[in-house]
């Protein structure tokens, strides 16, 4: 081994040169390889996994597709004695509760993030934020249990009757309060998501309301701007993009969630036009009738389809929000 000076620059380069540094250029070229192969391995691995999800249950609920068709995905009869079935039901719960759920969950997040980062005193934000965070280390069968045991009690006997009588009487809308007070349904199931996807959304929209440079909001307040006006002038402007990444995160986890909804939802296979009526959703029809589904059966092929049909609506959800976030980012 031998050592040459490199007398390009002004002080010179010390550099090896000889058989060790062939060997040790040798060593980290095989090393970048199996690297960049094990990143390769990585990323198809996740595409094959994800190909095989599809595959699978796209062939296994392809005998209901058969036998119904179309049909299948509007609906709304789903009776295991005469073996037809239908997806109309739990499609139509999925949605209802899920959006109901972001509208409950977005202005809670939002206003719990702007509260953690620009109003409560900054010793209380740390403890406050793990609060809200630990709602995330909740099981979901938890939720479900409280919903049905504590929550649902409370609807039923204080919030639905007020609502009910100071809303069913309405035009147009009234019918959408309408009916008994039972407690379980589609509005308990909407509250309980939306609190248990307000965690996700509250931290993320810390981390896009604490990246607005101070300089901005320093320069509103001192134009004379109010709290409010900063907040809905300034921060949710500046963060818009993640804003509405944040919020198609919590669609996606509402959209799949199971054992709450099955606790609280009702699992009544109809349609009601109120939103305390019992329904179903997809996840749930899954959780309560997939085990006593026969291998081959045209009810497991249908449970199966209600698999595929909630994975493509995933899918198209995540596709929406960086549709969304693409286009704010070129405007």
């Amino acid at each position: 081994m031998t050592l040459e000076t490199m007398a390009d620059g002004p002080e010179g380069a010390a550099t090896l040169s000889g058989p060790g540094r062939s060997l040790t250029s040798s060593r980290g070229a095989k090393v970048d390889i199996a690297f960049r192969f094990a990143l390769y391995a990585s990323g198809i691995l996740v595409l094959v996994v994800i190909g095989a999800i599809m595959v699978q249950l796209f062939f296994g609920g392809l005998p209901a597709l058969l036998a119904f068709g179309f049909e299948f995905f509007t609906s709304t009869e789903w009776d295991p004695v005469s073996d037809q079935y239908g997806a109309g039901v739990m499609l139509y719960g999925t949605l209802v509760t899920s959006v109901l759920a972001l509208l409950f969950s977005v202005p809670a997040s939002l206003g719990i993030a702007f509260f953690l980062t620009e109003v409560a005193p900054i010793p209380t934000r740390k403890p406050i934020g793990i609060a809200v965070q630990l709602l995330a280390a909740v099981p979901s069968i938890i939720y479900g249990m409280w919903g049905f045991f504590v929550v649902a009690p409370i609807m039923k006997e204080y919030v639905q009757p007020i609502l009910i009588d100071g809303l069913s009487w309405l035009p147009v809308i009234g019918y959408i309060f309408a009916g008994p007070a039972k407690g379980t349904g589609i509005f308990t199931t909407s509250l309980i998501l939306a609190l248990m996807i307000l965690p996700f959304m509250t931290s993320m929209y810390v981390e896009v309301l604490e990246s607005v440079p101070g300089v901005i909001k320093e320069a509103s307040y001192g134009v004379g701007s109010t709290t409010w006006e900063v907040f809905t002038t300034v921060s949710v402007p500046y963060g818009r993009t993640a804003i509405i990444g944040a919020t198609m995160l919590g669609l996606g986890r509402a959209l799949g969630e199971t054992m709450a909804v099955a606790f609280v939802v009702g699992n009544a296979a109809r349609i009601s036009t109120s939103i305390f009526a019992s329904g179903a959703t997809i996840s749930s029809q899954l959780a309560n009738n997939f085990n006593e589904s026969l291998p081959g059966s045209l009810l497991q092929a249908s449970l199966l389809e209600l698999g595929f049909a909630l994975f493509v609506i995933s899918f198209l959800v995540l596709a929406l929000a960086r549709y969304l976030v693409r286009s704010r980012l070129q405007g």
